[in-house]
């Protein structure tokens, strides 16, 4: 490819300036977190907030007017079974409260505000959590959650699902004492499909043995295309995005 790339001067130009710059499928981190700080900032200070499936307490550093509270069932290693996509490293030394994310030692209607991030999947069963959350809430608390819409192996073997539709939190939120205040896609079809073409050599090179080191080229076409069609998007996230980001009350 670098041989090449020498001896063609507008294919170096059109690689550089045009295939390579592009950004299309790499915002699915950063839309999710921009979405949280915002909901996190917004809260008035002196509230109790539970961090839900807390994990290594990313957003702890968000809550500094809040008085925070971490909780994880805190038995993942970084390592797991080995399948899928793994971290290789986990801390969870510092939770507050180790537990089931669907029993929690805390009193009914004791907290103000649940923050609950990318955790859905990794439960047997979803709505129990749901139900958890109701019972934890005071009347009037604010849920402030994300899912993906689908997502691949991870953290397995607690990994139970591939994620939710809008339809799932319509439903289960609101058959649990909710009210939705916000429903936000996060993503669309286009940025979807461009994220997976970007871990297509990675996944090629662990999976089928092969290197695409001569499909490089092509592969950044692709993602051109698709953030042109990203651009031009008109509703493709009702068939595919990243996930969804839900502010949610108790009623």
């Amino acid at each position: 490819m670098k041989e090449i790339l020498k001896q063609n001067k507008f294919i170096t130009w059109l690689y550089h300036n045009v295939f390579a710059r592009g950004k299309v499928g790499r915002f699915n981190e950063e839309n999710r977190e921009n979405w949280i700080k915002e909901q996190l900032q917004k809260l008035s200070p002196g509230l109790t907030i539970l961090d839900a499936g807390a994990g290594e307490l990313k957003y702890k550093n968000y809550c500094s007017h809040l008085n925070y509270v971490s909780q994880d069932f805190a038995q993942y290693d970084g390592s797991g079974d080995g399948s899928g996509l793994q971290t290789g490293s986990w801390d969870q030394s510092n939770i507050d409260i180790v537990s089931d994310i669907t029993s929690i030692p805390l009193e009914n209607e004791s907290i103000d505000v649940i923050l609950c991030v990318e955790v859905l999947e990794h439960v047997p069963e979803p709505v129990l959590v749901i139900k958890e959350f109701t019972r934890l809430l005071k009347k009037g608390g604010n849920l402030i959650l994300t899912a993906p819409f689908n997502s691949l192996t991870h953290f397995a073997p607690y990994h139970f699902s591939t994620g939710f539709n809008k339809y799932f939190y319509e439903k289960h939120l609101i058959d649990n004492g909710f009210g939705i205040i916000e429903i936000e896609r996060n993503g669309n079809y286009f940025e979807y499909m461009a994220q997976e073409l970007r871990r297509l050599p990675e996944v090629a090179k662990k999976y089928s043995n092969k290197s695409l080191i001569f499909s490089r080229l092509f592969i950044k076409f692709l993602l051109f295309i698709l953030g042109r069609l990203s651009r031009k998007n008109n509703g493709s996230e009702e068939l595919l995005c990243y996930g969804y980001h839900i502010l949610a009350k108790k009623i």
